[in-house]
């Protein structure tokens, strides 16, 4: 029988972690290290859970999920603190941070890692077989949070968003049993899980494929900002390969607003640098930055912070005007498509794939109400707001979700998310 929220104390969730054979760190406010582990990478974020609990493995994780219910307190999950959007007040923080078990197998090109691991672990331990895995725009990004919202990298475009690449979950369950997914177990919940973050359960064990890139041709080049610039590059993107990844960004340095080009190639940099050509013929010369060959392990593209979030078909010359004489925000105008638009059969519920560009922005920008004309989708690992967690997904996919929820999770345990009411 569960216990009311309201009745239970600190006590209560550590006797009932110890008793359910929680072998972890336990901290309580008041305890040295809680303030330290309670916090989320998003400054504005304040946690005060009754408790963080520190998982050292699968067994403790299950304990969590059967204490969070005996007690009827919330639970939320914290590795990198990265995606924590939702206070676990009055509930278990479960932190899997120390969970880092990480498994290359280069015959296979396969990667096995535990909640705890950070993209940087996973390429530099891949970089040594010359192959890659389909991370973002940071090493510091933990891996399995990052796959489970979708997963958008550098390497997408000719390889698709990294929850296209997974192949085996383990999941712990609402109510503490412990599952394995792949496409011909628990297939519902295989399919959920790839684009549907963690409202289903909590991942223990993540299995995807990697890719044979170890050298690319990457970087940032700036440029004196200009509206033809940004329609040269709209026109431009529909004739690139999918090797070819590339964003624009609008942004004011030492008081000069410049226009950055992100570029990483899958090839050749003689062949990039023919690709590139018709834009640097319009966009002058290159007052900043560089793009040079090195290994996909340490590039640093940078990522601009979504406050504001429009996947869109197209990019209007009003748009494009307003947005290059806009004086203040960063604005990056993203290009998707390739891969992530065309996964093949069984792919997971990363809604939207057939919009071609994101543009975000880093503040609200009220003034450019009338020519925005917002499309209202998003991607959920971009999404500050968990409230908008269903503008995501398609409608068709957010019933199938929801059905998913319902076997899995008919309660609501893992609400404390991006979440998806059953």
């Amino acid at each position: 029988m569960s216990v009311q929220v309201e009745q239970v104390a600190g006590t209560d969730v550590v006797a009932g972690l110890l008793g359910n054979g929680f072998n972890g760190a336990i901290h309580r406010p008041g305890d040295a290290a809680y303030d330290e582990l309670r916090r989320s990478i998003v400054p504005a974020f304040d946690s005060r859970p009754l408790v963080v609990a520190e998982a050292f493995g699968r067994t403790d994780v299950q304990a969590a999920v059967r204490t969070a219910r005996e007690y009827g307190v919330p639970i939320a999950v914290q590795a990198t603190g990265h995606g924590t959007r939702v206070p676990a007040d009055g509930g278990i923080l479960l932190r899997t941070s120390a969970m880092t078990s990480l498994l290359i197998d280069p015959e296979r090109r396969i990667a096995k890692v535990g909640p705890g691991v950070r993209w940087g672990a996973v390429l530099d331990a891949a970089a040594e077989f010359g192959l890659a895995g389909l991370a973002g725009s940071s090493r510091d990004v933990g891996v399995t949070g990052y796959t489970l919202g979708g997963g958008i990298g550098w390497l997408a475009r000719k390889y698709g968003y990294a929850a296209d690449s997974v192949i085996r979950a383990e999941v712990v369950t609402a109510d503490g049993r412990v599952v394995t997914a792949t496409a011909d177990e628990h297939p519902d919940l295989f399919w959920a899980i790839r684009g549907g973050t963690g409202n289903f359960g909590i991942v223990t064990s993540l299995e995807f494929r990697l890719y044979p890139v170890h050298e690319v041709y990457a970087g940032i080049v700036y440029f004196e900002a200009a509206a033809e610039i940004l329609k040269t590059y709209r026109d431009w993107t529909a004739t690139i390969p999918n090797e070819l990844s590339t964003a624009v960004t609008l942004t004011t340095v030492d008081g000069r607003r410049l226009l950055g080009l992100k570029v990483l190639y899958c090839g050749d940099a003689e062949l990039a640098e023919h690709l590139l050509k018709p834009l640097y013929a319009v966009a002058g010369p290159v007052v900043a930055g560089e793009l040079r060959t090195t290994t996909f392990a340490d590039t640093a593209m940078g990522g601009t912070p979504a406050r504001y979030l429009d996947l869109v078909d197209e990019l209007p010359d009003d748009l494009l005007d307003a947005l290059a004489t806009l004086d203040g925000p960063t604005v990056e105008i993203r290009h998707w498509a390739g891969a992530m638009a065309n996964p093949g059969p069984g792919a997971g519920p990363v809604a939207h794939r057939e919009a071609p560009y994101s543009v975000i922005i880093d503040r609200d920008v009220p003034e450019l109400a009338e020519v925005l004309r917002p499309t209202g989708r998003t991607f959920v690992n971009f999404l500050a707001d968990p409230a908008r967690a269903a503008t995501a997904y398609s409608s068709a996919d957010l019933t199938r979700l929801r059905a998913v929820k319902r076997r899995y999770d008919p309660d609501n345990l893992f609400r404390l998310n991006h979440n998806l009411r059953p």
